[in-house]
């Protein structure tokens, strides 16, 4: 199999990294509903709607905002513009983002409860299917990482052996989902804890695997989702510290 991996069906050069992207929501949507269907969800239906519909909003604010910052400097002021600037995206942004819009949701609703624990499992399955088109995009989207003369090298599509960056995610978001599950099952866990851990591992996992992608944007040796990752662990430093000095 060629990477970028673009299978040609009745004289159609399929986009399969879209294909797989609109899956992941729909499947991870799926998903969160038959999880919430077998589970005791404290939090009623109305407000529920309005937690996720701030965090849509949230999500597809934060992924843009971010996914400009990558690279601002390779946007123009040129009649695309805009269209660069919509078309950029990134899951980063979007989880962060979507974070914030579900706080100010339930500010708005008076909600106090916490609502993550539901969306955990949906949003690890979805990024493992995104990620799964991103690598076999290739090059064409930029989940690859720095050349590499190590064994795990691949050629994803340029003639060079670079780090499958997206290969590293799928099966570090199996084994996160492994160790959650378990992690889940042996402890009683308090209210949204699950979530929190999840954002936690993933984005520190995020800031370690940057310095193996060819960023070109830098301030003081950091990528932006770098200092992204960085915003987000203090935002739940807290809870950091509890993980640590639990006994």
């Amino acid at each position: 199999m060629d990477i970028p991996f673009e299978p040609v069906v009745f004289g159609v050069k399929l986009n399969v990294h879209l294909m797989l992207e609109y899956a992941a929501f729909f499947i991870g949507f799926r998903y969160y509903i038959y999880l919430r269907k077998d589970s005791l969800d404290t939090i009623s239906s109305s407000n529920r709607l309005s937690i996720i519909i701030g965090a849509v909003f949230g999500a597809f604010l934060g992924s843009r905002i971010v996914g400009f910052l990558e690279n601002p400097l390779a946007i123009s002021f040129t009649p695309e513009y805009l269209i660069q600037i919509i078309s950029a995206k990134t899951i980063m942004g979007g989880l962060f983002g979507g974070l914030l819009g579900v706080e100010i949701a339930k500010k708005i609703i008076k909600e106090k409860k916490s609502s993550g624990d539901l969306f955990t499992y949906p949003i690890i399955l979805g990024i493992i299917i995104g990620r799964i088109g991103c690598f076999l995009a290739g090059i064409n989207e930029f989940t690859y990482g720095k050349e590499t003369t190590s064994f795990l090298g691949l050629d994803l599509g340029d003639g060079l052996f670079r780090y499958p960056i997206a290969l590293f995610e799928v099966v570090f978001l199996i084994l996160l989902w492994i160790v959650l599950k378990r992690f889940q099952q042996r402890l009683d866990l308090e209210s949204g804890l699950l979530f929190k851990c999840f954002m936690i591992f993933y984005f520190l996992f995020r800031f370690l695997v940057e310095f193996l992608k060819p960023n070109t944007f830098l301030i003081f040796g950091l990528s932006s989702i770098q200092y992204l990752c960085i915003l987000c662990l203090l935002y739940y430093q807290k809870t950091i510290r509890k993980i640590l000095y639990a006994n």
